[in-house]
Parts: C-alpha cells; structure tokens; sequence
C-alpha cells in the first residue's frame, strides 16, 4: 500500500519521500483530502537506445528529423591547431 502525504507535508519531507521511491515504495500526494499525484520509481526496461527511439517513433512521440545531415570539414585551417591550443595553456 502506498503511504499518503498532503502537498504540506510532502514538501516538508521530501527527501524521505524520495528515500521511500528509491526503496521501491509508491508515495501518493493529496491536496484537501484528494489524491492529485503519485511519485513512483521509474520502470526500467532494458531496452537498447536504438530500440528506445524506435518505440518513441512508433508511438509518435518524438518525429525523425527530415532536415538534411550538414557534413562538417575540418575547422582548423592548419592540422595540430588542437595541440597548439593545449600547449598554449600550460
């Protein structure tokens, strides 16, 4: 069962609210005797980050982009410009 605080009382111990999810214990919020929030642990799925993007697509919450992929050259117009910069800093 999970243990109730009124919106008062669970900002007056909110850290012992979020020891109470990291044990895996739900924590139901009121405010004026109704229930308007509940703090949880988050479900871990295992999925990979490939299969992730794959679902959130699926269900049309996030779109991919369309916008062509700009190739980028290099930035410096002489090559060890990154080790000039590092020995300039000692």
């Amino acid at each position: 069962m999970a243990r109730k605080y009124s919106t008062y009382e669970a900002k007056a111990r909110f850290s012992e609210i979020l020891r109470s999810v990291r044990a895996g214990q739900r924590v139901i919020v009121t405010y004026h005797g109704r229930e308007v929030a509940e703090i949880r642990p988050l479900e871990r799925t295992g999925d990979s980050f490939e299969r992730r993007l794959e679902r959130l697509e699926a269900e049309g919450t996030i779109v991919p982009s369309t916008a062509p992929v700009a190739k980028f050259g290099p930035l410096a117009r002489r090559p060890g410009a990154l080790g000039r910069f590092l020995n300039s800093r000692d």
